[in-house]
């Protein structure tokens, strides 16, 4: 039987919910809907407050479902395959991307949410995976594709979709509705009732959802409950951001929206204790660093300012703008924490850096990731002027050549290799629970075929290894081997470390431009880790006196053989070089 102290707590939240989101409708029989609908009427748990839902452990792989192609074999297959014959015990968690049928952007647009791609397996196969790693699936929340159901329904006038998605006449001025895309924001279509013209935020292929109608609210609800019973506990809201439209506003962060994340949260925390939302939110800092709410909206926040911020840094060899950065992120609280990354299926993302970066260093890179083969995607601004919105790129030639490399080298310097490793060092060093795009752990290079064939941007960091070709080059000593056994190395060590507990404390060094440092140290025990970069293409000799260490214990070096540094004054880091140090004070170091 129930408990009824869950069942009262998840009603009283629910309906405070409900009255921000939807405040002339009555609502006790869509409560009662919500609750019968996530099956909360059956069973229900009492969440716990600021519960850490991961420790030092985690790590995670972001992958297609089809990144991995092997002929005569589902490709889920092949990527379980791969996944547990190389990486098994090393990461925790895969985040598969979206695997459902779509019409366009690589999964994004989302034609039916409750079936896997049949060229890719079946929910057979996404919950076998999901046995093995913890599961981080896609909620396309804010749109879904037009040769849906529920659009072909819209345009036929009949339900469910007649009233899905947002109509706007194209007289009302949405001159201040925020965009990440240059095409025009409304779409005329042709129904049974005559033209109409709906709200499309990304492209005209993906129509945005109509949440003030609470009926979309219940489809999604009956979504996110089929997904936590194929095995899903980690949930990216994506583009949720945009989820509600206010003409006459921005149509980007506004309090609905927060609200509809803080419901959400309520339905799955109330439903699995264990799962975890994340919030895909491309935007500049402080407005994506709300979307943890009083620790009552996402468990994590993706860390968008990381990607470009590292990258300067590792191609401009100075890290003042990322260390400034750092020195102003609030610790996350308990039961809260950053979802770092370096790259992902999208690009580099320059909005998040705006306020980080100044026009003329996002200029700067953008001009040298371009002479890398990298493309540009831009946004359009209310002025009617358009803007650098992301880099495409893979991360492996993103580092292929340095700002003050010489003019005859044409910025290249023979550092590609080290700067990328040491990239990667770096983002696993900080506050957070670290995850990297499959393309970044094999070190790709740009597909430019693939963009040839799609003509889309993005496609350039979204390679498909043939299974075979893949390992062979793992087998060999190609630079995707010799990555990829490196990063594996760091990801074991790192899982060992209490010190890196993606809430540890953290505290950045003040080292000069051209040497990073952090001191990482753990609430519960202590433990202790000192990391120090040279992010520079010159080697850099570190003064031990300035890191502070505690004299009263040994530092061992992890990264080299736990060698002790006691005795020496100094530390020579060769370019791109970089050390975690540990306190060695009698605790473990896990």
């Amino acid at each position: 039987m129930t408990d009824l102290a869950p069942q009262q707590h998840l009603r009283d939240r629910l309906s405070a919910h409900l009255e921000v989101l939807y405040p002339k409708l009555e609502k006790a029989a869509l409560l009662d809907d919500i609750i019968a609908l996530m099956a909360l009427d059956q069973r229900c748990f009492m969440p716990e407050a600021h519960k850490n839902l991961w420790d030092e452990s985690d790590t995670l792989v972001i992958t297609y479902g089809d990144s991995i192609l092997r002929d005569g074999e589902w490709p889920l297959h092949t990527l379980h395959d791969f996944l547990r014959r190389e990486l098994r015990g090393l990461i925790s968690g895969v985040h598969i991307l979206p695997f459902y049928p779509y019409s366009s952007d690589d999964g994004f647009s989302v034609i039916n949410y409750v079936e896997v791609n049949p060229s890719l397996g079946d929910w057979k196969d996404i919950s076998a995976i999901a046995r093995d790693f913890d599961l981080m699936a896609d909620l396309v929340i804010n749109h879904c594709s037009s040769r849906s159901l529920w659009f072909e329904n819209f345009k036929q006038r009949r339900d469910p979709g007649m009233d899905y998605f947002v109509e706007v006449d194209p007289a009302v001025d949405l001159s201040e509705v925020v965009r990440p895309r240059t095409s025009p924001l409304l779409n005329e279509v042709q129904t049974l009732d005559g033209k109409r013209h709906v709200w499309c935020t990304f492209s005209h292929d993906q129509v945005d959802l109509n949440f003030q109608n609470p009926k979309v609210l219940l489809e999604f609800v009956k979504i996110i409950r089929y997904y936590l019973d194929m095995g899903v506990k980690i949930f990216r809201l994506d583009a949720v951001a945009f989820l509600w439209k206010i003409p006459g506003t921005t149509s980007l962060n506004l309090e609905q929206t927060h609200e509809a994340v803080r419901l959400v949260r309520t339905l799955i925390e109330h439903a699995v204790p264990d799962a975890i939302i994340i919030t895909e939110t491309n935007i500049p800092l402080r407005e994506n660093l709300a979307y943890f709410g009083n620790a009552n909206e996402a468990h994590l926040v993706y860390n968008f300012s990381l990607p470009p911020l590292l990258i300067n840094t590792m191609v401009s060899g100075s890290c003042k703008a990322l260390k400034t950065w750092m020195m102003g992120m609030p610790a996350a609280q308990d039961g809260t924490t950053y979802f770092n990354f370096i790259a992902s299926h999208d690009g580099i993302g320059l909005r998040p850096a705006e306020g980080l970066l100044d026009d003329a260093d996002i200029n700067q890179l953008v001009a040298l990731m371009q002479k890398s083969g990298g493309k540009v995607s831009w946004r359009a601004l209310a002025n009617g002027e358009n803007r650098p919105y992301e880099i495409n790129i893979s991360l492996y030639d993103a580092m292929r050549r340095h700002l003050h490399a010489s003019n005859e080298n044409d910025g290249e310097d023979g550092f590609q290799e080290q700067r990328f490793i040491c990239a990667h060092a770096l983002m696993l060093a900080v506050q957070g629970v670290p995850a990297f795009y499959i393309h970044s752990l094999l070190a790709t290079e740009n597909d430019e075929n693939r963009v040839l064939h799609t003509s889309h941007n993005r496609s350039i960091n979204r390679h498909q290894w043939a299974a075979d070709d893949l390992e062979s080059q793992l087998e060999t000593n190609s630079h995707h081997a010799r990555i990829f056994n490196v990063l594996k190395a760091l990801i074991a060590l790192r899982s060992a470390q209490a010190a890196f507990h993606p809430n540890a404390a953290q505290y950045p060094l003040h080292l000069g431009d051209k040497v990073f440092g952090i001191r990482r140290e753990s609430h519960s025990s202590g433990a202790a880790i000192v990391a120090i970069y040279n992010i520079s293409a010159e080697p850099q000799e570190i003064l031990l006196a300035d890191l502070n260490l505690d004299e009263s214990a040994q530092w061992l070096d992890i990264t080299s053989d736990n060698r002790s540094v006691r005795g020496q004054a100094s530390l020579v880091l060769a370019p791109y070089a970089y050390r975690w140090l540990r306190r060695d004070d009698g605790l473990d170091a896990g």
